[in-house]
């Protein structure tokens, strides 16, 4: 074997071991974020000895130990030298619970043992035979297990949560101008409100319709602004000047996504009116910062929907043609998700 051969070699057998053990940082993290280590940290003022910190947490010393010199080395926290005290990193600040771009509730969705059931019967979703993982592990799909299991439907609606409030503070930053001349705004699968609510905070002359099932704007908190409505967006959707639709349509068929935006163009006024999607676009053959993560969302949605995707431009022109829309524009915004500007 030449040397260019055995340094192949060798990188192969990182790789895979890397992938053997690809499950370590998420699970590590969820320990992490269960024992509230970032947020006691923040308590005693962002640094604490180690000793204090386990007696915090009421983690045993050594456990503790072996878990922070883990997440030291991911660059979760930090150990520093000088006063060999715990600290935190840009990475460990995104843990707490109170911060404007947790991803805490994220974490502890994706690994709670609902989540991670249908993994491994992806062989069988990918099968000619088709199905879903997420049916064959739970029996139905997931909207079904969420509305009679209201701990999981929590845990979905928080992640959302989390989601929205990072990914709609990047559009207000790097495109905000998508919202002027917007008196009313529908947000369409909206969850809890946080999206609106931080549009409208933004945006002080919209006037937010948060739209999404019943048993979701049910437990949703009042939100200054907004106004919860309850209903089905495949039968209708409420009136508005715009609509707006974030992480949504990736749960759905090609032709769900057609019926879904159908509904959301007569929602909105033919003249001026316009339905905003925010989604991944992925780019086959080019790279950029975020690809790796699009395409891990992409198997997350083979593994969690009966027949969801993240979607090529070319697969968002066949759906947004096929629901009659005349024209787009795509913006992106240098995010995981681009933003979808669709004209009825």
């Amino acid at each position: 074997m030449d040397v260019k051969s055995m340094k192949e070699a060798e990188k192969a057998q990182v790789d895979i071991w890397q992938y053997v053990f690809g499950f370590t940082p998420m699970a590590v993290v969820k320990c992490a974020i269960e024992l509230q280590i970032a947020d006691v940290l923040e308590s005693h003022g962002g640094a604490m000895s180690p000793l204090d910190l386990s007696s915090a947490v009421a983690c045993s010393p050594s456990a503790l130990h072996r878990i922070m010199r883990y997440l030291i080395h991911r660059g979760f926290f930090k150990l520093q030298d000088s006063t060999n005290q715990y600290a935190h990193t840009p990475l460990s600040r995104l843990l707490l619970k109170n911060e404007a771009n947790s991803i805490a509730s994220f974490v502890l969705l994706e690994s709670s043992p609902v989540m991670l059931a249908p993994w491994h019967k992806l062989s069988s979703r990918a099968s000619v035979l088709g199905g879903s993982a997420f049916e064959a592990a739970h029996g139905g799909d997931v909207w079904e297990y969420a509305a009679k299991n209201p701990a999981h439907s929590k845990l979905i609606n928080d992640a959302m949560a989390s989601h929205a409030g990072i990914a709609v503070s990047e559009i207000l930053q790097r495109y905000g101008e998508v919202f002027e001349g917007v008196g009313c705004l529908v947000d369409v699968g909206g969850g809890d409100g946080t999206s609106l609510r931080r549009i409208v905070e933004a945006c002080p002359w919209i006037h937010g319709i948060n739209f999404d099932l019943p048993h979701v704007v049910s437990s949703a908190p009042p939100r200054r602004g907004v106004e919860h409505v309850g209903g089905d967006m495949f039968k209708q959707v409420p009136k508005a000047d715009a609509a707006f639709i974030m992480w949504v349509l990736h749960d759905w068929s090609d032709e769900e996504c057609v019926q879904i935006l159908r509904r959301c163009g007569e929602a909105v006024a033919e003249e001026g009116g316009k339905v905003i999607i925010a989604e991944a676009v992925i780019v086959e053959g080019e790279e950029d910062k975020y690809s790796d993560v699009r395409l891990a969302l992409d198997m997350v949605m083979l593994a969690h929907t009966d027949k969801g995707k993240e979607r090529t431009m070319e697969e968002w022109d066949f759906v947004i043609k096929g629901a009659g829309f005349r024209s787009y524009t795509v913006k992106h915004i240098a995010s995981i998700i681009a933003v979808i500007e669709a004209y009825p």
